[in-house]
């Protein structure tokens, strides 16, 4: 059965993958592999503890319709962080949900947040909501 929304709660990226990084670009790229590779298996693993059926999700995209994705960025302290650089480091992340999903994520319609006063330690955390329906539902 296809619930009312998936909830999947993902890692915070690694520093490497801040636009703002200036780390050697190799050093990047597989922070982004690994990164991308770890939020599919974590949203497997969720997806199957869960038994959901993508069924649904996969039809609405199908039938030309997108997914919403609700991002809650909760980050590790209160370091001053921009919501664009946290999106844009989440970048393999995303397409590591979307491999999970299979649904490419030209699909998604992304309702970020940043959380800034919602601190998870130590390590800071995404939670990943996923519904057929958008804020307005």
């Amino acid at each position: 059965a296809m619930p009312e929304k998936l909830e999947i709660k993902l890692p915070w990226p690694h520093k490497a993958l801040s636009p703002n990084s200036r780390g050697h670009w190799a050093k990047k790229a597989r922070a982004a592999e690994v990164y991308r590779y770890t939020c599919k298996m974590i949203s497997l693993e969720t997806i199957q503890a869960g038994k959901w059926d993508l069924t649904p999700l996969r039809e609405l995209v199908e039938a030309g319709g997108e997914i919403h994705v609700f991002l809650d960025f909760h980050p590790p302290n209160r370091r001053a962080r921009d919501d664009d650089n946290i999106i844009a480091a989440f970048k393999s992340g995303r397409d590591g949900l979307a491999d999970a999903l299979k649904i490419d994520d030209c699909h998604f319609r992304t309702h970020p947040f940043l959380k800034r006063d919602e601190i998870v330690r130590p390590d800071g955390e995404i939670r990943v909501v996923i519904t057929g329906k958008g804020p307005e539902a």
